[in-house]
């Protein structure tokens, strides 16, 4: 066991507490004078005090004014969670020790203040880290920092985030020689790769790891109702879900997306017939909404939280004994980090319940459940550093004051995600940074930057630093208007809904925000004014962020229970409709690839078990219906899943094995590249990043229809004038890793290996029946819509035999 011999002050404290310091504590403090740790320690271990000690016994050694550590977290509201569980020893202890937090929340005023007056601890994100670097004043600010305290880091390595992040510490590894870092976490599956992405290289990353701690308590809730063929609600389970909450102190349920949050905190308000304190949050609420729930869950005084990826971070809520999964979790990394949040203490077994959304779901629950046991972590490989982030760094190292490039280009590559940098690549971005590029360099706002006599590289305009700071940011979601209540209502903000649904209402209509049913009555300068309803079915606010698609790992699970038929923990009703697809057809198993065709109701239909996630099979079915197209084969339309994608059209396709060559797919691929609206979206993305396109101007704020316009345009521009342009390639690899997902079909073509089944059936198979369901839409709302469903799902699963 390591030794450190803690100062006296410190240990009464400890004692006073009966406390004794974990192995992994006193291991991050023998450390401390390291340039770099990771701490992997599992929620309730001290990971924040484990963080912190070295710096609180630094600041009680030695009289230190200015900056002494910087803190960085994914989240605004885990910086205010750790101030407050930080204050309790300064002030318990009598340390004479500032610390603020500086976030997207904090006044002008207090930010400002702090750029001159630093406290000597800062609580941040890297969106606020990112702009403080771009002042003249960084270099003073950050003269002497001795520490920088990354959290949740597993939860940014894996975007650009992290890499907006790695770049501002790059540059303060320039401004400070002494700079340690620290990366905390509590689930990582590659510690060996996490420890390279934030040095130099992964030997000069000492990895602490704490005892891992009690196995968790997960099961699957047992219902009353059976759930639905398909769907993401989760309705039917609602009066289980109450009784759960009635039975623990404080439960948080957590779903996948705002719009299923919603919905489903709706219907647990209309079944709480107890009248139990229960409240909603997620990103999309008005932030004094956000800021009451955290209180009242830290004063005990809520029995449920309905909430999204918003509280899936580090928050240190006592009281909260148990944890709902709505949904199947489509990644068991992100599963056990929610898991954790129950029983916030080290040796308590954390407990928690998954609660299938429909019949397919119980599928992967259950494998869900099994590698949560097996501690088989997920997670995306960690990719080199972004070019266009890169691309917003350079812009604001340049809003900061004059440098070499060749002085900015070694500090860049002295970080881990930007080691394999190439000078031809940091040419390009700098080049960009400077004119824009060839087609775009006749144009005056996009000659940003320049280069003085003696080399350095400068702003060619410093009043253009305060356009650039207002468009720092990595996060692209989609553009929300504010909702308030009616000016004669008082005007009271309740959150946000995104643009396009707004564009939809009409007045008179309702929709749900914040748990609250509210009807539509105008739309003010980007502005929308509501008031309250009593209705019971509101039309509902869709919020379109990023689906979560299945992860590889977890796909892989399902089909070797397909395979094992290792169903034992399945429901009976589960185990027979699986056996009924293999007595009819067969399952689809890990290296094979099944098709089956049929014909219904005068349409033949094509179904490919791809289990790629939904955003690789929603690209499979837009290049194979492209194909048949060309084939003269009548596609009418197609819908995916994470499992499946089914096509529908007037002609049989007599031998779909054909279509299934990968360079057929390839090629389709590139056809299907040329000009759509994905690929527009996409770049729109890379732009706003870039700084191509500004998502905000002083005193004014674009509409997402203005940015798209003005994206769309500079993309056929680029398309057509210079399509070797920087930002072109960016959008095109972006593409391929993110919304088509390409490398997810590679690795299915890999995994089957040529070998494609093709089942020509007599009618709907028991797998593909509930994928009929998902088929077009019913333009009706309320009980006629149920009703209808329930009808066609009833008559689907006695055709398959269910």
């Amino acid at each position: 066991m390591s030794t450190f011999a803690l100062p006296q002050k410190f240990q009464n404290w400890i004692n006073k507490r009966n406390w004794g310091l974990h192995t992994h504590q006193i291991d991050v403090l023998t450390n401390s004078d390291r340039k770099s740790q990771l701490l992997i320690a599992p929620t309730g271990s001290g990971k924040t005090l484990s963080g912190f000690l070295p710096t609180l016994i630094e600041l009680d050694r030695v009289n230190f004014s200015g900056l002494h550590t910087v803190y960085v977290s994914p989240l605004k509201a885990l910086a205010a969670d750790i101030k407050r569980n930080l204050m309790i020893p300064i002030e318990e202890m009598g340390l004479n020790i500032k610390v603020e937090d500086r976030t997207g929340d904090t006044t002008a005023k207090i930010k400002r203040r702090q750029r001159i007056d630093p406290p000597q601890i800062l609580l941040t994100t890297p969106e606020s880290l990112a702009l403080l670097i771009s002042f003249p004043e960084a270099n003073a600010l950050f003269a002497n920092l001795e520490r920088i305290i990354i959290d949740e880091i597993h939860a940014l390595v894996e975007n650009k985030r992290g890499h907006q992040l790695l770049l501002a510490i790059s540059r303060l590894q320039s401004i400070s020689k002494n700079l340690r870092k620290l990366a905390l976490s509590a689930t990582v599956d590659r510690p060996q790769e996490i420890a390279g992405f934030i040095s130099e290289n992964d030997n000069n990353c000492p990895i602490i790891f704490a005892e891992p701690g009690p196995d968790p308590n997960i099961s699957m809730l047992q219902t009353t109702a059976s759930p639905p063929w398909s769907g993401a609600g989760a309705t039917y389970a609602v009066p289980d879900v109450l009784e759960q909450i009635s039975k623990h102190k404080t439960t948080l349920i957590f779903h996948n997306t705002r719009a299923q949050a919603e919905i489903f905190f709706h219907n647990l308000w209309l079944n709480n017939q107890d009248n139990l304190p229960v409240a909603i949050h997620h990103g999309s609420l008005d932030l004094a909404q956000r800021k009451r729930v955290e209180a009242a869950i830290t004063k005990g005084e809520l029995r449920a939280v309905v909430c999204t990826g918003t509280l899936d971070l580090g928050i240190d809520w006592n009281e909260v004994d148990l944890v709902i999964q709505v949904g199947a979790p489509k990644n068991i990394k992100r599963l056990v980090q929610r898991i954790g949040r129950a029983n916030h203490t080290y040796n308590t077994p954390s407990k928690a319940i998954i609660v299938p959304a429909n019949k397919f779901e119980i599928v992967e629950c259950q494998a869900a459940l099994e590698a949560v046991r097996d501690k088989d972590l997920d997670g995306e490989p960690i990719a080199s550093g972004s070019l266009d982030v890169l691309c917003q760094h350079i812009l604001l190292v340049a809003c900061s004051g004059k440098i070499l490039p060749a002085k900015l280009f070694e500090e860049i590559k002295q970080i881990g995600a930007y080691k394999n940098l190439t000078h031809e690549e940091f040419k390009e971005c700098m080049g960009f940074c400077i004119d824009g590029g060839y087609a775009l360099n006749r144009y005056e706002q996009w000659h940003r930057l320049k280069l003085d006599p003696s080399g350095n590289l400068i702003l060619r305009d410093p009043r253009i630093a305060n356009k650039i700071r207002m468009n720092v940011g990595t996060i692209q979601d989609t553009e929300t208007l504010k909702v308030r209540t009616h000016r004669r209502s008082g005007g009271k903000p309740l959150g946000e809904i995104e643009e396009a649904f707004a564009a939809s209402l009409t007045k008179g209509d309702t929709f749900l925000i914040g748990g609250k049913i509210v009807r539509f009555e105008s739309l003010r300068e980007m502005i929308v004014e509501v008031t309250h309803n009593a209705n019971k079915q509101p039309k509902i606010a869709t919020f379109m962020g990023t689906k979560f698609a299945t992860s590889t790992k977890l796909s892989d699970r399902i089909l070797d229970s397909f395979e094992n038929q290792s169903w034992k923990d399945l429901p009976a009703d589960t185990v027979n409709w699986l056996s009924k697809q293999k007595e009819f057809s067969q399952l689809p198993v890990r290296n094979s690839l099944l098709i089956e065709t049929f014909f219904r109701k005068s349409r033949h239909y094509l179904v490919v078990y791809g289990f790629a996630g939904r955003n690789a099979n929603q690209t499979l079915g837009l290049i194979l219906s492209k194909k048949l197209e060309e084939l003269n084969l009548a596609p009418l339309g197609f819908v995916a899943n994470d499992y499946a994608t089914l096509i529908w059209g007037l002609e049989k396709v007599e031998n779909p094995i054909q279509l299934f060559k990968f360079s057929e797919i390839e090629l389709g691929l590139d056809k299907w590249f040329s000009g759509n609206a994905l690929m527009k979206r996409t770049f729109k993305a890379v732009a706003s990043v870039s700084g191509l396109i500004d998502r905000n101007l002083p005193g004014l704020r674009k509409s997402g229809r203005q940015t798209t316009f003005s994206s769309d345009i500079l993309y056929d521009t680029l398309v057509k004038y210079d399509p070797t342009h920087l930002l072109l390639k960016i959008t095109k690899d972006e593409a391929m890793k993110g919304l088509i997902d390409f490398s997810r079909i590679e690795e299915m073509f890999k995994r089957v290996d040529d070998n494609i089944i093709h089942k020509n059936l007599p009618h709907v198979s028991p797998l593909a029946a509930p994928m009929l369901l998902e088929v077009g839409t019913i333009p009706i709302e309320g009980q006629a819509r149920e009703l209808l469903l329930k009808n066609e799902a009833n008559s689907l699963m006695k055709e398959a035999g269910l």
